[in-house]
């Protein structure tokens, strides 16, 4: 019998769903995973099994914990998460931070779709210039740490909350510094992003919706 429970939105789509997902998985918990397709803007579904009707959500010994960052706090008293020095978690928490609360051009411009490829579509001036933001956070941080991952030989929080980016780059292809393709790549290897594509993929069709699998 599991531990708990963990909602999150079909893989295909639900970004803020692959960070919750990933910190259970890299903390090692025994929840059960409950798929709740996305209906198209509101999702009865999730407003009925959800505290603030948003995945993920998770629900462990007793525990309910939303909001991705959430999420990550509280995988992290269960496996390392963040860099153990104080002065990279700080940066790590800030990162993660303005990832959790910015970058909405490049949301609302290149949603997240694991199963389409978009290349040079919605390069609008607002999605480039969050997208330079996030280039140079990477570059920085992975300048500071040595890489291959944000802070270190790890994946951590940090990288958690960029797995959507990255999966958003994939699929729109936006111009990128070799920096950003290294790390991409990096990223996209990792065993459970693997795992996740691969699941994506798996879905079924009758899930799919038409504003994400054919933009305007």
């Amino acid at each position: 019998m599991s531990d708990g429970r963990l909602f999150i939105g079909n893989k295909r789509y639900s970004s803020w769903s692959l960070r919750g997902w990933l910190a259970v998985h890299l903390a090692k918990l025994d929840v059960e995973e409950v798929v709740i397709p996305l209906a198209g803007g509101s999702t009865p579904a999730i407003k009925e099994a959800t505290p603030a009707g948003l995945v993920p959500y998770l629900e462990h010994h007793g525990a309910r914990v939303w909001e991705s960052l959430s999420i990550i706090e509280y995988c992290s008293e269960h496996a390392a998460l963040w860099p153990l020095a104080p002065v990279p978690r700080a940066m790590a928490r800030s990162v993660a931070a303005e990832m959790h609360a910015g970058f909405r051009e490049l949301r609302m411009a290149m949603p997240m779709n694991l199963g389409r490829e978009f290349p040079g579509q919605r390069r609008t001036p607002g999605a480039l210039a969050d997208i330079a933001r996030i280039e140079a956070l990477w570059a920085e941080c992975l300048e500071i740490s040595g890489g291959p991952y944000l802070f270190g030989l790890d994946i951590s929080g940090a990288d958690i909350m960029f797995a959507p980016v990255v999966c958003r780059f994939l699929t729109w292809q936006p111009e990128l510094s070799e920096t950003s393709h290294r790390y991409i790549e990096q990223m996209r290897g990792h065993p459970l992003m693997h795992r996740w594509y691969e699941e994506a993929l798996a879905e079924p069709e009758a899930w799919q919706l038409d504003k994400y699998e054919n933009p305007a």
